[in-house]
């Protein structure tokens, strides 16, 4: 019976890490050094912060964030992460039964002060095609800006990120924000579901605001700033499966205990 028992209650506490174990999506669900996420869910985005849009125009973020939002970082001749999390938001937008433009609006907006709307063009261009049927071009908005205006919006949505030689390390997420340019949830890495994404911005909708399931990421991954990718923090996790599993034992062992005294105390009644 107790080993019964310690199997499954292994088997319980391994189930919570194997979701995320199969997850290959590049990103990071926790700050590591001065890389990372720190969720800042009600913060309201600097919304009169200056940018160009694809096409040269200068643009606020006021202007347009008029409904649900989805806010992507990234910068735009990044070699890997970064087409990975806009395909990403590429794929989900195709089957999303929500009409662009009315129900969400998506904004891209690169990281890299030097980047040009010549770049922003291109990217938007790949974006749109990866879509995979029409979609509204003002709807999805490609913007570059100085490096003070960038540095706010990241800090307001908690994106921490570093210069490294031509290219940056960042975090990869991205970040519903409801029409007021309020921040209501984090969604992390850069695979997505329709259906997740639904209902973030259905909650955008309403201002609700709630926290991520990939904080749960924290518990089993760190991020390596070098590769952009996670990686499986194997002491950390057997170490808490342990710590869970010899808490549950004891816990089986007093109550087992006071069961047989139980026992003994009506048997000699």
């Amino acid at each position: 019976m107790r080993l019964r028992a310690r199997r499954g209650l292994f088997l319980l506490t391994s189930a919570l890490c194997l979701p995320v174990m199969s997850i290959h999506a590049q990103g990071t669900a926790s700050a590591f050094g001065d890389i990372g996420i720190v969720q800042n869910l009600g913060t309201i985005i600097p919304l009169d912060t200056s940018f160009a849009d694809e096409n040269g125009n200068p643009v606020t973020l006021r202007q347009l964030v008029t409904a649900p939002t989805i806010l992507a970082l990234v910068y735009y001749r990044c070699p890997n992460v970064c087409d990975y999390l806009l395909t990403g938001v590429a794929g989900v937008l195709g089957p999303l039964p929500a009409e662009p433009g009315k129900d969400y609006n998506v904004i891209t907006i690169s990281i890299d002060p030097s980047e040009t709307p010549a770049d922003a063009r291109k990217a938007k261009r790949i974006g749109l095609e990866t879509i995979q049927k029409p979609f509204p071009p003002d709807s999805w908005r490609f913007l570059t800006g100085k490096e003070q205006d960038i540095h706010l919006v990241a800090e307001s949505v908690g994106f921490h990120y570093r210069q490294n030689g031509a290219g940056f390390d960042h975090p990869v997420a991205i970040f519903i924000l409801s029409a007021h340019g309020e921040i209501v949830r984090y969604m992390l890495g850069a695979d997505f579901l329709p259906a997740d994404l639904k209902l973030a911005l259905l909650e955008a909708q309403q201002g609700k605001i709630g926290p991520t399931i990939a904080r749960l990421f924290r518990i089993c991954f760190r991020v390596d700033p070098q590769s952009h990718t996670l990686v499986f923090m194997t002491m950390r996790v057997v170490a808490s499966v342990t710590l869970f599993l010899a808490g549950a034992l004891a816990l089986w062992l007093i109550l087992a205990g006071r069961r047989r005294k139980h026992r003994l105390n009506a048997g000699k009644s």
